[in-house]
């Protein structure tokens, strides 16, 4: 039995030290989170979309249940108007002079808002939609590009003119999400929830190429960094952003943002991304924790993660770099980040406004073919990433699967010991032990 109890305290002392080993781990510096929230601003119900004027002095956040858009003063933090007459609005994108801002409503409205960013109200309804749920306007401010997320009855993205506020081509596609356009204009980049991404040619208007091999299941944010050569996807599905190379419309690294063990089944949903206008970090909303991940465009590895309100949705850069907003859905307040990544002076002048955007395009859109008779390029291999935050989990959940397996141990040992001294003696010996009496 001494001999017994010695293994049994070996084994147990060795379980101690690798316990041990896993708490010094879950010791060690996480990154540095020097981005904080500077100021939360209460806004409508339910605010989803961020749009910030190129001058930065305002915000324009759409309530999608509050059935409005709030306009935020950058300057003070504080809600200066309150406009109506959405129909639960969904995204917004303002014009590169600031004029206007236009606000997709809602999937079964089918319409798109325009407003006035000199007397904040609504001055044109653009009716002709299909499920409309995210917006883009061109650099030029000539077109914007809508998408029309109806699954796969007549899902297509919508140009409008924006000189007439009129349609002038639809693209067809499947089930389009999310559309931001390439900094020089020449692209649109097309997210379709489960079908990858497609790219649009914004001169002819038609399909170029189709972005499959990533997890595009629920995804909606697009980004591209400003120099054109990366798009960024948030893939709320795959609770990762993937990153594609744009000279080559193929994927070069997945980053993932997933949390670990949490009341979601460890995932983080991301759900919109934005890109610093110096072009070094990506913010991605993560709508299962109520966080934002930064993640560094040099590395593709998150540094830091920051806690919002609750179920972060839209997030948009002031001009200058320097502060981020978020639209929290479930907080019905709007998050503001001070990135420590300033570029430039902090915006002072008051957003200016002419009568109508001047279109700077040549050419006259067209509506192009199915997408099915475009190009699509064989998936290549990708780079999984993983993030602080997936390490921290990684840890945690190491950590427990160890006590499992040591708590099981110890049952076994238990067991086997209290067992073999209840062994039943053989008949020869009980024989034996009969006749000596």
């Amino acid at each position: 039995m001494k001999h017994e109890a010695s293994s049994v305290l070996k084994v147990v002392c060795i379980l101690l030290v690798v316990l041990f080993l896993f708490y010094a781990l879950s010791l060690l510096p996480q990154p540095v989170q020097a981005q904080t929230v500077t100021a939360t601003i209460t806004v409508g119900t339910a605010p989803i979309g961020v749009a910030i004027t190129p001058n930065g002095a305002y915000a324009y956040v759409t309530n999608n249940e509050g059935k409005s858009v709030s306009v935020i003063n950058t300057a003070t933090n504080t809600v200066t108007a309150t406009i109506s007459g959405f129909n639960y609005p969904l995204d917004v994108a303002v014009t590169p002079d600031g004029a206007y801002a236009y606000v997709t409503n809602d999937v079964y409205d089918g319409s798109v808002s325009v407003i006035s960013t000199t007397t904040n109200t609504v001055t044109d309804t653009i009716g002709g939609f299909n499920w409309p749920t995210s917006v883009a306007v061109t650099p030029n401010g000539a077109y914007a590009y809508v998408t029309n997320s109806n699954g796969y009855a007549n899902a297509s993205v919508s140009v409008i003119n924006t000189a007439t506020n009129t349609i002038t081509a639809a693209i067809v596609l499947l089930n389009p999400t999310g559309v931001t356009i390439t900094p020089d204009g020449a692209y649109a980049y097309v997210v379709n929830d489960g079908h990858g991404l497609s790219v649009i040619n914004t001169t002819t208007n038609t399909i170029t190429a189709n972005v499959i091999g990533f997890s595009s299941d629920y995804s909606y944010g697009v980004a591209i960094t400003p120099d054109g050569a990366y798009a960024y996807v948030a893939n709320s599905g795959g609770n990762s952003v993937s990153v594609i190379n744009t000279a080559t419309n193929s994927v070069t690294a997945t980053i993932s943002t997933y949390f670990g063990p949490n009341i979601f089944g460890g995932a983080s949903a991301p759900h919109d991304v934005a890109i610093t206008p110096n072009g070094a970090y990506v913010y991605a909303t993560n709508l299962a924790t109520g966080t934002v991940s930064v993640i560094s465009t040099a590395t593709n590895i998150i540094t830091a993660n920051i806690t919002v309100g609750g179920e972060p949705n839209g997030v948009a850069f002031t001009p200058n770099g320097a502060y981020a907003y978020v639209a929290n859905f479930d907080s019905n307040t709007v998050s503001v980040i001070s990135t420590s990544n300033a570029i430039t002076s902090s915006p002072t002048a008051v957003p200016t406004a002419t009568a109508t955007p001047t279109p700077t395009a040549t050419a006259t859109p067209t509506t192009s073919a199915s997408p099915t008779s475009k190009l699509t390029p064989t998936p290549t291999p990708t780079l999984t990433v993983v993030s602080s935050a997936s390490y921290s989990s990684l840890l945690l959940i190491t950590t427990i699967t160890v006590v499992v397996i040591a708590f099981l141990l110890a049952v076994i040992i238990f067991l086997l010991l209290y067992f073999r001294r209840r062994k039943p003696v053989n008949s020869s010996q009980q024989t034996v032990s009969n006749s000596g009496m």
